[in-house]
């Protein structure tokens, strides 16, 4: 099978830990951009990207890039292109457009241009036209424009990858299974010890841990990617790629998943279910203020709310609250927070070891990293001093 060149989009501050996924997979030539990774492969690392990369969004196919100062110079580009090798008459289209540049100001505009170029290239040649479907269509088409440079690209995931199909239900403000893949894949934790997340909401990260430690890919759960419905689409190929599970592995340790939210409860649980883990993961209704210092040595990787869209009557008194519990109930292990607000952390009142900004949405939040030692944190640096005299 041929080589070609794709892209993977992701989330800002992702980027590294897909890249990581991408070398693990195989795939050739990796390069690191902006909210995404380029990278070169065949037919089945397409297949194998949509169907195994945890922190993907979406895989583009490039077909042509170009430049363009204006609408005009895009449709004469696209229309240039032999589109009979793409679509069939028979198939629906649709154009997304992402712009980032000033002579293109509207997105909607450069996808009406591109979805003009391509009808009327049909329609000078065989007097008829494909037909625009804006939900689930054949063949989704995707144009980015950066500046003047511009790059088509057949989509082959269809909906994003992000909805993985284990869902049945969310809370209020869900988190993101691909962000929730990344945070767990940030920690570089993969199953070697006991995991916790204490404000568990409808189960994302213990879910995504559960598939971390085993290995099951998150393609498993999806009904379909966008590519099934291409011309050259080679079911066995994805056949063999689903039935195979030979990457799977153990997982000895044990994932508790806790929520003060009999409701959160309920919701998570039908999705632990649904996707397969409920054997991994041990779910409870119990507030963070009952939390206790585990026997076995664990991680925790939390998501408290920050107050944006979950309103928590005292917001301040919680992260104090995280501070205190962690300080006392956890010495000797790890713990990793997402939030939003500085004056959020600055209740925990810890120092953290590392801060990565990620995303949440469109709110900036950063990822902090508490090491909870034992005993006082001057004698856990003097054991890594030398003597001195």
């Amino acid at each position: 099978m041929s080589s070609f060149q794709m892209i993977a989009k992701t989330f800002q501050g992702l980027e590294e830990v897909l890249a990581q996924e991408l070398t693990a997979l195989g795939a050739n030539d990796i390069e690191i951009g902006r909210r995404m990774v380029a990278f070169t492969g065949d037919k089945e690392m397409m297949y194998k990207a949509n169907f195994c990369l945890r922190t993907a969004i979406r895989i583009l196919k490039p077909i042509k890039q170009f430049k363009a100062k204006d609408a005009d110079e895009v449709y004469e580009q696209i229309k240039a292109i032999a589109w009979e090798d793409i679509l069939d008459l028979k198939k629906t289209f649709a154009v997304d457009a992402v712009v980032f540049s000033e002579e293109f100001r509207h997105s909607k505009f450069v996808s009406y241009k591109v979805k003009d170029a391509i009808v009327d290239y049909f329609r000078e040649k065989t007097g008829k036209r494909p037909s625009v479907r804006l939900t689930n269509p054949d063949v989704l088409l995707n144009i980015h424009i950066a500046q003047t440079t511009c790059t088509l690209s057949l989509d082959s995931s269809g909906e994003s990858l992000h909805r993985r199909g284990y869902r049945q239900e969310a809370v209020e403000a869900p988190l993101n299974e691909v962000l929730a893949a990344g945070m767990i894949l940030l920690t570089g934790w993969h199953g070697e010890c006991d995991f916790i997340d204490p404000m568990c909401g409808s189960g994302t990260l213990p879910i995504e841990a559960a598939l971390i430690a085993r290995n099951i890919a998150p393609g498993v759960f999806r009904k379909e990617f966008a590519f099934e419905k291409w011309s050259d689409f080679d079911a066995d190929l994805l056949g063999a790629i689903y039935n195979d599970d030979s990457a799977e592995r153990e997982f000895t340790h044990k994932i508790y998943a806790y929520d003060n939210s009999p409701k959160a409860h309920d919701i998570a649980l039908r999705n632990i279910k649904s996707a397969g883990v409920a054997k991994d993961v041990v779910l409870k209704v119990q507030a963070f203020q009952q939390f206790e210092q585990p026997k076995e040595k664990a991680v925790i990787v939390t998501n408290p709310p920050y107050g944006e869209r979950i309103t928590t009557n005292d917001l301040l008194g919680l992260y104090q609250m995280i501070g205190e519990r962690l300080k006392h109930a956890f010495t000797g292990n790890t713990a990793w927070i997402l939030s939003y607000r500085e004056e959020c952390f600055d209740q925990i009142a810890l120092k953290a070891s590392e801060r990565i900004p990620l995303y949440n949405g469109a709110l900036e939040c950063e990822f902090r990293k508490y090491e909870l030692f034992d005993g006082k944190y001057k004698d856990y640096r003097a054991q890594d001093e030398p003597e001195r005299w």
